[in-house]
């Protein structure tokens, strides 16, 4: 996440992070911790249950209501302090479709209405929880739904996505434009007649979406949707409550789960995972925050003078590292998993985050489902209040067995780097960034032919294993790939651009990570040159789907590229020692070109040797290679897995600006 993309957060709670909070840090690792799950609702047509976590309380309530959204609660009910810090309450009625908000009384201080923080149904804007028999939201065939098969993470191919960019496009001939709803519709084409949603991702061929946060976010008004209004969502409220703005009614607590679901239950059909993003490591604002309203200070961290921290850039850092804050984000992870039957997680800015956490929830997982794949920003906006060797941060990736990090190692030695939009690398022609490439092709593992001292940001391996780390070139959170070429070749031409563009993507997806694109980049998708799109309007945001038409060329590279990966193991190995095995750079002369070799059947494909070529200079380029007889499958900015021709000796040429990939049997 940019460190600038809640800015109206930061807004909202410098003023409350220059305030000391009443308890101080030791006093919490002295709560209590609940025993059990955190459920704050039990529902029957007999009964209803409510429990609250808040140890240091003097009085709690829970409050009941008609509506979700208008009107004052008709019913006040006293909370009654059990064990472990926990209040309880029973109502001995059918609650169904009824609404409810606790309220502590702290210090002789009521702290004001909350839904709780394990809220799971919730009215408009998720200001009030809703008693909801969360059964009744499954859709048809539900309890049949399975998740698509997936032997290795090493066979992983991410598609992340913003629900409203994917479908908004007034031409996408989508129905549900926006919405959960428009990834189960098919047969959908856009004026020019290429397939678009869900019809456009099989034909890509992916197999993972990752979804942009999708739980209930602060700053779009569901009250008002008439009205323009755009953000990613790194603005949490409610973690464990699907966001209103994406369904068809956010005044309908069901409507929005069923909603929710039916769009998990097509992508799978469609043989297709789902990963949510979660945001974990900060909160809207403090003041108004669940966590504050319910247990001031307590999931919170603080700095040496007492006063909230704020690794995330965002007015606040929550504490994974306290036991009920864990003990939180592990259950909400594992309600996704068994409610919404969501397949990997991406954690927003999980260097902030412990080691320990991150590690527990993996164990959990495992217990579910070991395909279920998790990865993060292996970063901080700031340094968080743990010691660097606590936190989940990339240097401490192999700490994390199981869990990924994106690599900007790579990124930014093809492309440039975050901070300067306007500075190339690699794709330019800048030379020097090839260690950095060859780096993140191995999967940022040990190597014997990396000279770690010659890679910018790590200069040493940090992943255990290749499936660690996230081969990526651009992602919501920056200049998409198209914008960043064009900044950095102001003078190119069009084609020249679209050359660059193909050369990009194909060190992602022919290294050994686990490849990671941006919606629309297989379009040449823009944003207008717009680097932080946080809460851009649609004009900025919105795929165009004529792109997929203008630049159809582009696409059937990438889908190719896809394909060509799926088709062939050596590309994925997915184990270091396999890759320090069949790996192997081959000498080149000059800077900006890289060629390496994948040998001996590796992986147990069918080609013995495949080679692999970039180059991006403005000239045919040079390369030796073992001698024999290659079948060429990539040249020039044209793939096809039959072969484009054949070449014999010594050496090959590799065309400016592009790749080459052949191979002999």
């Amino acid at each position: 996440m940019n460190v600038k993309n809640v800015i109206l957060a930061s807004i909202v709670t410098t003023a409350i992070s220059c305030q000391s909070v009443k308890k101080n840090s030791s006093d919490f690792e002295n709560y209590p911790v609940r025993e059990g799950e955190l459920t704050e609702l039990e529902y029957s047509p007999a009964e209803t249950k409510f429990f609250l976590w808040s140890p240091m309380a003097d009085e709690v309530k829970v409050l009941l209501y008609e509506s979700g959204h208008e009107g004052s609660a008709y019913q006040t009910i006293p909370m009654q302090m059990g064990t472990d810090g926990t209040w309880s309450a029973l109502v001995e009625e059918d609650l169904n479709g009824k609404f409810y908000t606790f309220n502590v009384k702290m210090n002789g201080q009521w702290l004001g209405d909350t839904p709780g923080i394990m809220a799971k149904a919730v009215g408009v804007n998720g200001r009030r929880a809703a008693i909801l028999d969360l059964s009744t939201t499954n859709p048809e065939g539900w309890d049949e739904d399975v998740r698509p098969a997936l032997d290795n993470f090493a066979d992983i191919v991410i598609y992340e996505m913003h629900h409203r960019d994917f479908s908004i496009d007034p031409h996408s001939g989508i129905t549900h434009k926006g919405k959960y709803l428009a990834l189960t519709e098919e047969g959908t084409q856009s004026a020019e007649g290429e397939k678009t949603g869900i019809d456009h991702l099989k034909e890509l061929g992916i197999n993972h979406v990752h979804i942009l946060p999708s739980y209930d976010y602060a700053s779009v008004d569901e009250s008002n949707l008439n009205k323009a209004q755009y953000n990613w969502g790194y603005d949490p409220v409610n973690y464990n409550v699907p966001d209103g703005s994406y369904a068809t009614d956010p005044y309908n607590p069901a409507v929005r789960i069923k909603e929710f679901k039916q769009m998990v239950q097509a992508l799978h059909k469609a043989g297709i995972r789902v990963i949510l993003d979660v945001v974990y490591n900060h909160t809207f604002d403090i003041k108004n925050s669940n966590f504050e309203k319910t247990v001031p200070g307590y999931f919170y961290r603080l700095n040496e003078k007492g006063k909230y921290a704020d690794a995330s850039g965002c007015g606040n850092e929550t504490a994974s590292n306290r036991a009920m804050m864990r003990k939180y984000m592990i259950e909400s992870v594992l309600h996704w998993v068994n409610e919404y039957h969501i397949d990997g997680f991406r954690f927003d800015l999980m260097g902030i985050h412990d080691l320990e956490t991150m590690n527990q929830i993996r164990a959990e997982l495992n217990q579910i489902d070991p395909s279920i794949f998790i990865y993060g920003e292996g970063w901080a906006a700031s340094a968080p209040q743990l010691s660097q060797e606590e936190l989940a941060m990339k240097a401490n990736a192999y700490k994390m067995p199981g869990i990924a990090v994106f690599s900007d190692e790579m990124r930014d030695g093809i492309r440039g780097p975050f901070n300067n939009d306007h500075q190339g690398a690699f794709l330019i022609g800048e030379p020097g960034h090839e260690m950095s490439i060859m780096y993140g092709l191995v999967g940022c593992i040990e190597h014997p032919q990396i000279v770690n001292d010659s890679v910018n940001y790590s200069q040493k391996p940090w992943a255990l294993q290749p499936t660690q780390m996230i081969s990526y070139v651009s992602c919501h959170d920056d200049m998409c790939l198209a914008d960043r070429i064009k900044a950095t070749t102001p003078d190119a031409t069009e084609e020249e651009r679209a050359a660059l563009h193909k050369l990009a993507e194909t060190f992602v997806f022919t290294s050994q990570g686990v490849p990671f694109i941006f919606t629309g980049d297989e379009v040449m998708r823009d944003k207008k040159g717009v680097h932080n799109s946080y809460n851009s309007p649609d004009s900025i945001n919105t795929v165009e789907w004529k792109n997929k038409s203008t630049h159809k060329d582009v696409f059937n590279y990438i889908k190719n590229l896809i394909a060509l990966r799926k088709a062939h193991p050596a590309f994925r190995m997915g184990d270091a020692e396999l890759v320090r095995k069949h790996m192997e750079f081959l000498p080149v002369e000059g800077s900006n070109l890289i060629a390496f070799m994948l040998k001996d059947h590796a992986n147990g494909d069918e080609w013995k040797d495949i080679v692999v070529a970039f180059n991006s200079r403005p000239e045919t380029a040079m390369v030796t290679i073992p001698p024999g007889e290659y079948t060429i499958v990539c040249k020039d900015g044209t793939i096809n897995l039959n072969g484009l021709g054949k070449v014999k000796g010594k050496e090959v040429s590799v065309p400016a600006r592009s790749a080459l990939i052949m191979y002999r049997k």
